[in-house]
């Protein structure tokens, strides 16, 4: 009877980490008596209350985030901070892992936060780990994020397929007074506005706004080549350069090749870097401007 049950107890934790819970060896047939055998033998070690590890204690950021959200309940889900690096919106994790539920939970070791609005759509699963969806968790980092980052975390999520504008316009309907809402509000509002690849891209757009250029189209293709931004209707192509992208003598040939297949047909490429759109940002944008309407005349 024993093995049979160590047995389910292995398959239940195999499928999430290594870890089970208190409730759940009860639910598979165990008393009190024959859980507390288990810890004391040290084939169960307590890692948060109610939450155990069988046989060993996995290290990991995936294992120790499962164990986190089981402590917290059946609704509780990755939140915040350890859902972005779940995300991948994040390179890193901190700790403690922070985790949402409807109901208060103190857990020594986890971060709880409490939502009355967090609903069954605002989660699902990622590598295994119970989360809440991309939409939601960027509501949730908004407030602690600077602009630039915030906004490479939106385009990054939307490239990768973790955060679409549709969805995200629901999580903010029904967060009208959420601190993060008012600044996300700016990506719905441009449904059309394909999401940029880089922070370079990222500070020209604000370049753009800061200094009243007029609306672009960013990451289209023309000719079979990748454009950073287009003012299509003065044929104006803008290239923003890294260094890091651009330094050997091969990209920068390609580089000027392109650009003379570009003028051609009739389109002129200005090139703008990082440097000059910090150093002299208001001259860069009035000669983008000069440019463009030489263009429309």
């Amino acid at each position: 009877m024993a093995e049979a049950l160590d047995k389910l107890i292995a398959v239940v934790a195999g499928r999430q980490f290594g870890y089970i819970t208190r409730e759940q060896l009860y639910g598979l047939g165990l008393s009190r008596r024959a859980v507390e055998v288990r810890i004391a033998a040290g084939r169960l070690i307590p890692v948060y209350r109610g939450v155990y590890a069988v046989g060993h204690v996995n290290i990991t950021p995936l294992g120790r985030a499962t164990a986190a959200v089981l402590a917290c309940g059946g609704r509780a889900a990755l939140s915040h901070g350890s859902a972005a690096s779940l995300w991948g919106f994040n390179k890193y994790w901190d700790m403690p892992f922070e985790v949402t539920t409807p109901t208060v939970h103190i857990h020594k070791g986890i971060k709880v936060h409490r939502s009355r609005t967090l609903m069954r759509r605002d989660i699902t699963w990622q590598l295994g780990v119970r989360v809440t969806t991309g939409e939601r968790t960027a509501l949730d980092i908004a407030p602690r994020l600077t602009e630039r980052r915030l906004t490479r975390v939106v385009n990054d999520g939307r490239r990768a397929g973790h955060i679409h504008l549709d969805s995200l316009a629901d999580v903010l309907a029904r967060n009208p007074n959420h601190p993060g809402t008012k600044r996300l509000l700016r990506f719905i509002e441009r449904p059309n506005k394909a999401p940029t690849n880089s922070p370079l891209e990222d500070d020209f757009e604000a370049f753009a706004r800061r200094h009243g250029l007029p609306e672009a189209v960013t990451n289209t293709y023309l000719f079979g080549y990748e454009i950073d931004v287009l003012y299509p209707a003065e044929r104006v192509i803008v290239e923003i350069d890294g260094y890091e992208f651009h330094s050997d003598r091969d990209s920068f040939g390609r580089d000027r090749n392109r650009d003379t297949i570009m003028l051609v047909a009739g389109y002129v490429t200005v090139r703008i870097t990082e440097d000059r759109m910090k150093q002299n940002p208001e001259q860069e944008a009035r000669q983008i401007n000069t440019i463009l309407q030489d263009r429309r005349n």
